[in-house]
């Protein structure tokens, strides 16, 4: 056997290989709304307790993201990309939209959560009073969530390569 073939069926590789595309909003929206409908469904038997510290980890991974973010921008914007120092290696901004989507995912599993705990405490739960003290950590968590969501989507964002389709103009001039 010499190597994967393509079949009739299968479209060949482009010829730099495989690309990542960029996360999809509705798969986000997918993973929030379904992971909070679970949340609030389990959350109406069982009512967790939610320390205000619950959602401090994102917050440090939304700085990471951040700060990964600027770096990646600012080196692909200047050309400083490959071998030696003060460079930034191909890999590298791989490893970064690695993360990012990572990161995107993990954001929206946590927003679905906590969002679907917070609905549950600002209506069923409002009439017990030992849920009044799960709100804050809720809350936290659920503004550490879309924080981490969103400079996720921005470091992907900033580790598109100048060349990508999306960033360049269409081509409306006539044939």
């Amino acid at each position: 056997m010499s190597g994967p073939s393509n079949g009739p069926d299968r479209e060949p590789e482009e010829p730099g290989g495989p690309t990542v595309r960029a996360t999809g909003w509705v798969e986000l929206v997918v993973i929030v709304l379904g992971v909070g409908l679970g949340s609030y469904l389990l959350v109406r038997n069982v009512v967790p307790v939610v320390p205000v510290w619950a959602g401090a980890l994102l917050y440090g991974v939304a700085a990471a993201d951040l700060y990964i973010a600027q770096l990646v921008r600012s080196r692909l914007s200047r050309g400083e990309v490959g071998w030696g120092p003060g460079r930034i290696h191909p890999i590298a901004v791989a490893r970064a939209v690695a993360l990012a989507k990572a990161s995107a995912y993990l954001g929206a599993v946590a927003l679905g959560f906590f969002g679907g705990t917070l609905v549950f405490l600002l209506t069923e739960g409002a009439s017990l009073t030992a849920t009044h003290a799960d709100r804050p950590g809720a809350w936290i968590g659920a503004a550490g969530a879309v924080l981490l969501l969103a400079a996720a989507l921005w470091l992907e964002r900033c580790c598109r390569t100048p060349d990508d389709p999306d960033d360049q103009p269409a081509d409306t001039s006539p044939a």
